[in-house]
């Protein structure tokens, strides 16, 4: 990795030499301007407004302009040769526990190298240090024409620097938090609870760039006289009416999401706060509950209706032992004890009504 600036971090009495290398790197896609009708390149051109001609690099220096419009030339050389220790010093001040670093203060990352044989030693002992303690180093340093404010922490076998933005550059959140009183009840919390159950954890390494990705493949198509993928048509999201519904179907589509993904079901997060989400989920033992119920009342009902069919199959075969066979005081006994049991009075008068007057006949 080339450096992008050479020094040395002072520790106190010991100085040790490094370079500073960027510890990041930017993957996005990028896009040159051209002229739409020709498809030619557009050049922004540096140009000298006194002789109105394009000037080259190595003609261009800098310089500050003046409340009145007047340029005052800064060379190199006057920045080098700043009244200040960091000029080219990575200055540390103090030592402080991490959680003290705001991470709104945080910017860009750098990597410290010892700089040749003699600095091994020295940035070994700084680097042991920093992990023994579980501190950070508060540092100072000059970079690109001003002082900054850096932290240096460890990170695998080398030291890394971040940027750091000075406190009264760090805006106050005046403003931003929703103005008046807004009350979240405990069931609302334990669905956001179950929802951040239920997307669980991600490695870091597994997320990519799909925004760059499908840019090269527009890229790619177009190269090669091809049409670009189509953009997939997502329904707009609905205006959310009530925040307890859009939780519980968060949490049932995060879970689904899993299970299709092959990542097995995730931990179920019990919301013990919630009769609606316990009731629904009983409901199938209810269900069967009622089904079982329905049904033992169908048997009771059929066992009440088998006395009735049984009762006049008997008085059927009553009336025909009556008229056909020799027993009769026998079937006149049976009809009876049977028109008794079915409870069927006038089935009981005709009956007897019938035997009278066959005894008088007789």
């Amino acid at each position: 990795m080339r450096s992008i600036w050479n020094g040395a971090i002072s520790f106190g009495l010991v100085s040790i030499p490094i370079k500073l290398v960027n510890a990041t790197e930017s993957h996005s896609v990028s896009f040159r301007q051209i002229h739409t009708e020709d498809g030619g390149r557009i050049r922004y051109r540096k140009v000298c407004e006194l002789e109105d001609r394009e000037v080259t690099q190595s003609e261009i220096g800098k310089a500050y302009e003046d409340a009145d419009g007047s340029m005052i030339p800064i060379t190199d050389e006057d920045l080098s040769q700043l009244p200040i220790p960091t000029a080219r010093t990575i200055e540390i001040v103090a030592f402080v526990p991490e959680d003290r670093i705001d991470p709104l203060q945080m910017g860009s990352a750098y990597y410290l190298a010892a700089s040749g044989a003699p600095a091994a030693k020295p940035y070994t002992l700084l680097r042991e240090a920093l992990k023994r303690s579980n501190r950070v180093a508060i540092a100072k340093f000059a970079l690109r024409g001003r002082e900054r404010l850096g932290m240096l922490r460890v990170v695998g076998d080398a030291i890394a620097m971040h940027g750091l933005l000075w406190p009264d550059e760090v805006r106050t959140p005046e403003g931003v938090a929703p103005e008046g009183g807004v009350t979240v009840r405990d069931q609302e919390l334990d669905l956001a609870d179950a929802l951040m159950d239920t997307l669980g954890e991600i490695d870091l390494d597994d997320l990519h760039d799909e925004y760059r990705e499908a840019v090269e493949e527009v890229v790619a198509a177009k190269a090669s006289g091809e049409k670009p993928p189509e953009a997939r048509e997502e329904a707009a999201p609905g205006k959310v009416l009530d925040l307890m519904a859009a939780l519980e179907s968060s949490v049932r589509a995060a879970r689904e999401s899993r299970d299709a993904e092959g990542a097995g079901p995730a931990e179920e997060a019990e919301v013990r706060s919630l009769p609606r989400r316990k009731t629904s989920s009983r409901a199938p033992k209810e269900t069967g509950g009622k089904k079982s119920t329905s049904t033992a009342a169908k048997k009771t009902a059929a066992k009440r209706a088998e006395p009735k069919k049984s009762t006049a199959k008997a008085a059927g075969s009553a009336k025909k032992t009556a008229a056909g066979s020799p027993a009769k005081g026998t079937a006149k006994k049976a009809t009876a004890r049977s028109t008794a049991r079915s409870g069927d009075k006038g089935a009981a008068k005709s009956t007897a009504k019938k035997t009278a007057s066959r005894r008088r006949s007789a």
